[in-house]
């Protein structure tokens, strides 16, 4: 009496325990299906349901169910026990009309409680339009002369196995997203895999971002008035880099398909199990013609290339700060678009501030939208005297592909106070070395005694009898120290004009960029090559023509340039060099060769060199 009290006791726990789990109540259905082709809809519970409640099947005939099948499974992990229970209700179903259909969630009853599943939307695609047989006929006519091999390939016919080239836009403005899909389409044969014989075309005159593929999804699609099994196989993002109609050439795929033999059947076994063979059949994805328009005119001030849809925030370390101390404004730029090519926007300083290069940290996802994420720029500058300062806004232009117009984006404005602190004094020109100021100590002797005794009276002649060696001690030292003053002197008024030392060392640091641009030509990774052409060539004429790093663009160089008196030939090289550099480095199929490169960059600094600017 005792052990069955126990016994009942232990079922009530087990059962309490296991009521007490997560309860799981799934439906699931394929997501397309045929019109007139049986589907089958499950409902999934990890628990012992009773009073199952379909949904209305209005939309659908249901041939059969529910049918309900469990299974259930134990195993011990490391003296751990733990177990599963599955109770399956099945329905099939066939679909009246075409179109999207919803199915509403279904109810059941675990213990005392309802539990609701999740509903399904399903999409009947059209029935397959008859095919001609006549040449079907025809090829099975004549495969009856063939041999097996031959006659397995006759039955992977254009219709049965394809690939199409599947672009999200073809009319589309410079730097503009694009979405090309690679997609195959078979219907009457088995793919098993693909080969490693696979060439993609170099996409010349666009950015490409390859997107990654992951686990491949197979679905359903009426193309053509047949019904056929998908799969996206490539999928990567474009940016035309250039106007006019672009050709993206064709791309060619190994398919291993798996087809049933034909040949006689020997046997009874042959005919009732069948056998297949592997065969190789080489898809080609056409081609596809690009229209690419330029951007319109009336671009904004501060437009930086930015092609997408983008929104802007900033914000401040502290707006009340002591000399000599920095203040950071961060600047976010979020979206969709080109993010990768986009220019870091320029803050206009006022007078007293000691200006870094700004920081930036890039966050991008490839997505079937285009590149999106964040860019997030970090502007350091140290406060070098005190008063009052206005911060202007940073302005950000781009140009807007969902409302096909510039707009210009603008962060708040700051104000600083910067007040003297204790001790502080108005800095030199010369700002770039500066060292902390300590309190001076008294070392080696913690008590210093008062003296108590008689004040010495003895007056000593200040250098005994050597008033002859007087020149030696005072005057040449005096001469010296004029001398180094004025030697400094020149040297610290040079080395505070910044843009004059730019200017002496432009080529130097130059020379430096194309040695390690060579060191990298002869490596194996090109994208280290291209940075280093781009920052040879961006460097120099920053510091050449004294333009900030962060607002360098072609528009103010050939500006420059001009007002300087440089030859339009000469201007339109420097354009020409800067647009390959730039875009070599994200689209390397458009540069050409490195030694061209290379050579090209090399020759515009000596001639820009021979100039005088």
């Amino acid at each position: 009496m005792i052990r069955r009290k126990i016994l009942l006791f232990a079922m009530v726990v087990l059962s309490v325990l296991a009521y007490a789990e997560d309860v799981s109540f799934q439906a699931n259905a394929p997501k397309q299906v045929i019109l007139g082709r049986p589907f089958q809809l499950t409902y999934t519970i990890n628990q012992r349901g009773k009073d199952l409640r379909a949904p209305e099947f209005g939309d659908f005939d249901v041939l059969a169910g529910p049918y309900t099948s469990q299974s259930s499974s134990t195993s011990f992990v490391n003296g751990k026990r733990s177990s599963s229970f599955t109770l399956t209700f099945t329905y099939t179903l066939m679909p009246r009309r075409e179109g999207e259909i919803s199915l509403a969630p279904a109810t059941i009853t675990v213990g005392h409680d309802q539990y609701r599943s999740n509903g399904l939307k399903i999409t009947v695609l059209p029935a397959d339009e008859e095919q001609p047989t006549g040449g079907g006929q025809q090829a099975a006519s004549s495969g009856q002369q063939r041999d097996g091999r031959q006659q397995q390939g006759s039955q992977v016919g254009g219709d049965n196995i394809f690939m199409r080239t599947v672009v999200s836009k073809t009319k589309v403005r410079e730097q503009e997203c694009i979405l090309l899909s690679y997609k195959i389409y078979w219907a009457g044969v088995d793919l098993a895999q693909f080969t490693n014989n696979t060439k993609i075309p170099e996409f010349k005159g666009f950015l490409k971002q390859d997107l990654e593929q992951g686990e491949i999804q197979t679905n359903l699609e009426h193309y053509n008035g047949r019904n056929y099994q998908t799969a996206v196989i490539y999928q990567t993002l474009l940016y035309p880099q250039k106007s006019g109609d672009l050709q993206i050439d064709p791309a060619s795929f190994e398919a291993v398909l798996r087809v049933q033999n034909r040949a006689q059947v020997r046997s009874i076994f042959d005919d009732f199990f069948g056998s297949y063979t592997n065969v190789t059949r080489q898809l080609t994805a056409p081609g596809m013609t690009i229209h690419v328009e330029s951007l319109p005119s009336g671009k904004p001030a501060g437009f930086s290339g930015g092609v997408g849809h983008f929104d802007i925030s900033s914000s401040i370390t502290q707006q009340d700060i002591s000399m000599n101390d920095a203040v950071t404004i961060k600047l976010t730029v979020k979206g969709t678009g080109n993010m990768k090519l986009l220019k870091t926007p320029a803050i206009d300083w006022p007078e007293g501030f000691e200006v870094y290069d700004p920081k930036v940290n890039n966050n991008f996802k490839n997505t079937t939208s285009g590149v999106s994420g964040s860019k997030t720029i970090e502007y350091l500058a140290i406060a070098r005297a005190a008063g009052d300062y206005t911060i202007p806004p940073i302005e950000f232009s781009y140009y807007d592909t969902q409302e096909n117009k510039y707009k210009q984006l603008q962060t708040p404005e700051y104000t600083l106070h910067v007040s003297r602190g204790n001790g502080d004094t108005e800095p030199s020109a010369v700002v770039q070395n500066y060292v902390s100021k300590e309190d001076i100590k008294q070392i080696g002797s913690d008590i210093r005694y008062i003296h108590t005794g008689s004040l010495p009276t003895e007056r000593h002649r200040l250098l005994g009898d050597f008033d002859g060696l007087w020149y030696l001690y005072f005057v040449v030292p005096a001469l010296l120290s004029l001398l180094l003053f004025l030697i400094f002197r020149k040297q610290i008024k040079d080395n505070a004009d910044i843009a004059r030392v730019r200017y002496k060392k432009a080529n130097k640091v130059a020379q430096k960029r194309l040695k390690k641009a060579k060191q990298a030509m002869s490596g194996s990774s090109a994208e280290d090559f291209y940075e280093e052409i781009e920052k040879a060539a961006f460097q120099y004429l920053s510091d050449r023509l004294s333009i900030p790093l962060a607002t360098l663009n072609k528009e103010n160089i050939s500006d420059i340039l001009r007002k300087k008196g440089a030859s339009e030939e000469l201007v339109q090289e420097v354009n020409s060099v800067l647009s390959t550099a730039e875009a070599a480095r994200y689209a390397p199929s458009m540069a050409g060769g490195k030694e061209d490169l290379y050579q090209a960059t090399a020759d515009l600094i000596d001639k820009i060199e021979k100039v005088k600017l």
